[in-house]
């Protein structure tokens, strides 16, 4: 069960936008991650809860942000339910997408293991869901995702496989690297990996 600490920051200007603590196992049945975020000053700011089935869909997903409340799963496309602050109301949405995303390192693994890519295939276009802090506000965008390569480094505990994806902004046609081994991010836009306390899980 790999177990560690992102660190956060825009992938702009670098400023920095906290930390996420997190763990997550593959099982039978799929994939979970569990996280809680945490501000540049240390207080708790939100958290992240994502399950997904042994083919990358979303089976359950709970984000919290600024007391906002978001849940979601894989429905007649993608379906959530979003809670303000106060609790008094909620509004559901539902849009013909392949899964979520967002600021977490989870919806990178969540994608690459949905579209299970072959490294030199053509790249794959997907519709994802997006919930932008500090409110969760749901938006609908398109990216496309390419496996450009997998290689196998050495390490301690044996050879560590590392899969570098060219993800794509289609609105925007910017262009980004992802580095995953098995269930962790390595490395990505706003995203470094600071402490891993076991090996990536693999998965089957």
């Amino acid at each position: 069960m790999p177990r560690g600490r992102y660190s956060l920051h825009d992938p702009h200007d670098h400023a920095p936008l906290g930390e996420e603590h997190f763990h997550c196992a593959t099982g039978p049945s799929g994939w979970r991650y569990v996280s809680q975020l945490t501000s540049p000053s240390g207080e708790h700011s939100g958290s992240v809860d994502l399950t997904l089935d042994e083919r990358g869909r979303p089976l359950r997903l709970e984000l919290n942000a600024a007391s906002w409340r978001v849940r979601g799963a894989a429905l007649e496309g993608v379906t959530w339910v979003r809670t303000d602050p106060a609790g008094e109301h909620a509004t559901e949405g539902n849009v013909a997408a392949h899964s979520f995303t967002g600021a977490s390192p989870a919806f990178l693994i969540a994608t690459a293991r949905l579209l299970r890519l072959a490294p030199g295939a053509p790249a794959t276009r997907v519709r994802l869901v997006a919930f932008t802090a500090p409110v969760l506000a749901p938006r609908t965008l398109d990216q496309s995702w390419a496996l450009l390569d997998r290689a196998a480094h050495p390490t301690d505990s044996g050879p560590l496989t590392v899969d570098e994806y060219e993800v794509t902004a289609l609105d925007t046609g910017e262009r980004h690297s992802v580095h995953i081994a098995g269930d962790v991010v390595l490395a990505a836009p706003g995203i470094e990996l600071e402490d891993l306390e076991s090996p990536p899980s693999t998965f089957a």
